[in-house]
């Protein structure tokens, strides 16, 4: 590698041609990155004690090691952003030149039309594609030899090249009468110029490493160019058109930027049975992909894999599914915003996609993830669990009883992890405030929907409060509901019983029940099956509100159901308890007095109050406390409580450094991590690494 600091424009003047690799990304650059390369322009070219402004390096290879002075065309490792930037900034500035003044004119020596185009933008002597100074890839490619040529957009073009071109028209012509500013900042800018040796140097590492101005690179980025950079030119075109590219085009722009890092995190924890961190994926995509078994399939079978999970992908998450009654039930996933559950979604649909899993049963088996994670939701079951539950849920699946195996799985689930059933779920949807749940458009939608072939589209009408939100209640209203009015508009007022939907909301206003009901447009002629039955009442109140309550409720349960199964299919999938040894705390001397009682006495009530999940096992040389699984054993000792927690060393914050690494070490208990106590003063600190290694065992979860 050589590296050498660089005058731009000298540096584009005396470079042959640039040209950007086909499985670089396209250009991404926006208006914010456009205006911050902007202002540092202008203020360079204002402040005359500013004599040079970096901009970033250019990273490229050729043949050996070599500089500029080499005549073949360069390929762009990192600075494709700038040098295309620029190359539209100096483009705008040619044809401002050329439509102002003279075609020799010159704000500033070197700046005139004719040097502008000859020196940064073509190779005048040069024909076809040598002839550009810069060639990028894909459809970008074209739109950029328009500008540059100053002819119109082909018909595919890019809206990113075409945008940022308009912005330094539009800022150039705020400063025409001081271009010479612009001229000066252009001439000051600086890079660093990097040039490879393929032979010597490794391109992906150094792609890695760098920290370059303006966006930011992403896991697709990294994971794109390290599958493409080692390969043949015709290999890398091959992969790249065959596969990646369809990729992109089916997230489209924006959703390829925006998703295509969580999807390759779904995708991994498909493969590798573990979610990795979103900032690690490409860390753990390399892991994956040079794997014994990865290698051995070759790269073009994984970047195949990868196309097919992406289509999955595109299908549940971005709404291209085509049969009609996926795509309505993966919206209403989305809508739930169910992202952890993707790794299963996938690798069902794989299995649906190759025949093992028939279109009804996958359907069936995309309602029940529905309904675990709403009623869960409705029911205040915490989420912090549903990362793993469904992380872990394909080792269940037995692919010869595939829904049978799902259901059976769903019902088993422990406390902290259940699927709730009907009367503990209708009680909760009856109860709970609806009216502010994150997803009550949803909900409103789902009920209304249910059972229907013609789809109302819920998301045209408004939410009603039968009785009304004025805490200051008409005579009428009192009236009907009593002298305790004002608690049972408190505690009824956002719960189901009293929501609905109408499109005549300003009209109904606070109004009494009757008129309600009467009026033109009011509920005894909604046609929505929402309002049913309100067109026969003769008053709205407590008795009312529930008896309405009740009766969706049982609707709901038809709407998200849980699965079914006989009770003895269900006990063939019961895990068969093991015959083992009991323990007791009698079987640990130092608990039975003394400092060690004491200490486990309080340790044991700390570990037990931090979720109803936590069980505690007595073990011949230690004591287990569980979630999934242990997640901390005590080991006793004379003195002190040694203490073993479930989690890598590296994971553990520790401020304090009183844990120690016995990863590799003969040891009681499970984990890499150490550590011991003999004061009760300790246990709040104690506690807090503790807190750490469950709450690692139970999961992110999700959000709903």
């Amino acid at each position: 590698m050589k590296a050498t600091e660089a005058k731009f424009l000298n540096f584009i003047k005396k470079s042959p041609q640039f040209v950007i690799p086909i499985y670089q990304r396209t250009y991404s650059w926006t208006e914010r990155e456009c205006r911050q390369l902007w202002d540092d322009i202008v203020r360079s070219g204002e402040k005359d004690d500013i004599t040079a402004h970096f901009i970033g390096s250019i990273v490229y290879i050729e043949k050996g090691l070599y500089h500029i002075t080499d005549q073949s065309p360069l390929l762009v490792i990192d600075g494709q952003q700038r040098l295309t930037t620029l190359s539209l900034l100096i483009a705008a500035l040619a044809k401002s030149l050329e439509n102002t003044c003279d075609v020799k004119y010159e704000p500033v020596e070197g700046f005139s039309p004719r040097k502008l185009r000859h020196y940064y933008l073509i190779n005048p002597e040069e024909e076809n594609e040598r002839h550009y100074k810069l060639i990028l890839s894909q459809t970008d490619k074209d739109s950029l030899i328009a500008v540059v040529s100053d002819k119109l957009l082909p018909k595919e073009y890019s809206r990113r090249i075409n945008e940022n071109y308009r912005l330094f028209e539009k800022w150039i012509a705020e400063y025409q009468d001081r271009l010479e500013i612009i001229c000066k900042g252009i001439a000051k800018l600086m890079v660093v110029d990097i040039s490879l040796s393929r032979d010597q140097d490794n391109p992906q590492l150094i792609f890695e490493s760098m920290n370059s101005t303006g966006r930011e690179l992403t896991q697709a980025d990294l994971i794109r160019n390290f599958i493409l950079m080692g390969l043949k030119p015709e290999m890398q075109k091959n992969l790249y058109m065959n596969y990646w590219r369809p990729m992109e085009v089916d997230f489209g722009q924006e959703a390829y930027d925006s998703y295509f890092d969580n999807f390759m995190r779904h995708y991994l924890t498909v493969k590798m049975g573990e979610v990795p961190r979103l900032d690690k994926v490409y860390e753990a995509f390399k892991t994956y992909s040079r794997s014994p078994e990865t290698a051995k399939v070759g790269v073009e079978s994984l970047v195949s894999d990868i196309r097919d999970f992406a289509q999955y992908f595109c299908a549940m998450a971005l709404g291209a599914e085509k049969e009609q009654d996926l795509r309505w039930a993966f919206h209403d996933l989305r809508e739930l915003k169910v992202d952890v559950a993707y790794p299963f979604l996938l690798e069902l649909y794989n299995d649906y996609n190759n025949g093992i899993l028939s279109k009804g049963d996958f359907l069936t088996a995309v309602r029940l993830v529905e309904s675990y994670v709403f009623r869960r939701a409705i029911c205040s079951i915490p989420t912090n669990s549903l990362n793993k539950t469904f992380a872990t849920f394909s080792k269940a699946l037995k692919k010869d009883r595939y829904l049978e195996s799902i259901q059976a799985h769903f019902l088993l689930l422990p406390s902290y992890r259940r699927f709730p059933q009907d009367e503990e779920f209708k009680n909760e949807f009856q109860t709970r405030d609806l009216f502010n749940f994150s997803r009550r458009s949803y909900w409103l939608r789902r009920l209304e929907n249910y059972d229907r072939k013609e789809r109302v589209a819920v998301d045209e009408y408004t939410i009603e409060h039968i009785l009304p939100q004025n805490k200051n209640l008409s005579k009428e209203w009192r009236d009907v509901l009593g002298p305790e009015w004002e608690h049972v508009q408190e505690v009824l007022l956002h719960t189901l019983g009293n929501l609905t939907l109408t499109g005549y909301n300003a009209e109904y206003s606070d109004h009494p029940f009757m008129k309600k009901r009467n009026m033109s447009g009011g509920f005894k002629k909604s046609p929505l099956k929402l309002n049913q039955g309100l067109g026969q009442l003769e008053h709205w109140n407590v008795d009312t509100i529930k008896a309405r309550a009740k009766r969706l409720s049982e609707m709901a349960v038809s709407v998200w159901q849980v699965p079914q199964l006989d009770v003895s299919i269900l006990d063939t999938y019961q895990p068969r308890p093991q015959l083992k040894v009991e323990y007791s705390i009698k079987d640990h001397p130092h608990l039975l007095g003394g400092v060690g009682q004491e200490l486990f006495e309080a340790f044991r009530k700390e570990v037990l109050c931090l979720d109803p999940v936590v069980n505690e096992e007595f073990l011949k040389l230690y004591v287990a406390y569980k979630a999934e699984t242990n997640f901390v054993d005590v080991i006793p000792q004379a003195k002190r409580l040694l203490l073993s927690l479930n989690m890598r060393f590296p994971d553990i914050s520790d401020p304090r450094g009183k844990c120690k690494d016995v990863s590799g070490l003969g040891r009681w208990g499970n984990g890499d991590v150490e550590v011991s106590f003999s004061s009760l003063d300790e246990l709040p600190y104690i506690m807090s690494l503790v807190r750490q290694a469950f709450e690692r065992q139970m999961g992110n979860g999700g959000e709903v």
